[in-house]
């Protein structure tokens, strides 16, 4: 199937390891051009390095209000257009709801929130019909995830945001959405999977919940981003898709 990607121009960030990075193979796979962000400037280089010639790197981090515009302005100096944005950020450290302090409270709240709203405000000030903004939420969005108060207070206020912007951008012909990742098999989650103590046990309790019983990829996050992101889907926007191997209850 094509979807539509060849010489289309993205920006990616959080892009340099992770659901990030797998979506920025994606696109470069199918021919897109990407801009990939994140805050180690080694790790950037190597990143953009990893997925060839139509790939730039650019240390920023997304808590700085210059970088929305900086990211684009890259995007078009280097491969002359911009179609979209994957806004993807990494999750903030985990905690119980009780001892969150006001100072991760407001950290979390300029890089998780602020960031992501920043970015998505420069993009749908740049794009033009066909242009789609895309965030990387998490399943806490419809379910609270244990010990991530943080992320489970924040993402569910991005998801409201993205729809808000949705409706406002569609008649634009712009596209918004958001994906809702579960159990990955990412560094972020066998972190997560660690803080019990036995991991191993951690995650045989975890697929067992899971229908498909597994963790997700990368590589299957990132395809069904560079999906999402692609003219082939078109006629979506506005919503959440969870990519979790059917953990998720209800519809």
């Amino acid at each position: 199937m094509d979807l539509g990607l060849k010489d289309r121009v993205y920006v990616v960030t959080g892009g340099t390891r992770g659901l990030g990075l797998a979506t920025a193979d994606a696109l470069a796979g199918d021919g897109a051009k990407v801009v990939v962000s994140g805050r180690d400037e080694k790790g950037v280089r190597d990143a953009a390095a990893s997925l060839g010639p139509g790939a730039v790197g650019v240390a920023a981090d997304n808590a700085d209000p210059a970088v929305a515009d900086r990211l684009i302005g890259v995007a078009r100096e280097r491969f002359g257009r911009f179609d979209g944005v994957l806004i993807s950020v990494g999750g903030p450290a985990p905690g119980q709801a009780a001892h969150s302090t006001d100072e991760q409270w407001q950290t979390a709240f300029e890089t998780v929130f602020l960031g992501a709203v920043r970015l998505a405000r420069a993009a749908a000030a740049e794009l033009g019909e066909g242009g789609v903004i895309g965030f990387v939420l998490s399943g806490s969005v419809h379910e609270p995830i244990p010990g991530l108060s943080l992320s489970n207070g924040l993402r569910p206020g991005l998801a409201g945001f993205a729809k808000s912007l949705a409706n406002e951008l569609g008649p634009r012909g712009i596209r918004v959405f958001g994906l809702l990742p579960s159990r990955i098999d990412t560094d972020r989650v066998r972190e997560l999977d660690a803080l019990s103590g036995d991991a191993e046990a951690e995650r045989a309790a975890q697929e067992a919940r899971i229908p498909l019983r597994r963790y997700g990829t990368p590589e299957e996050f990132g395809r069904t981003a560079a999906f999402l992101l692609s003219p082939a889907a078109s006629y979506l926007t506005g919503v959440m898709v969870p990519v979790d191997g059917g953990a998720r209850h209800g519809f």
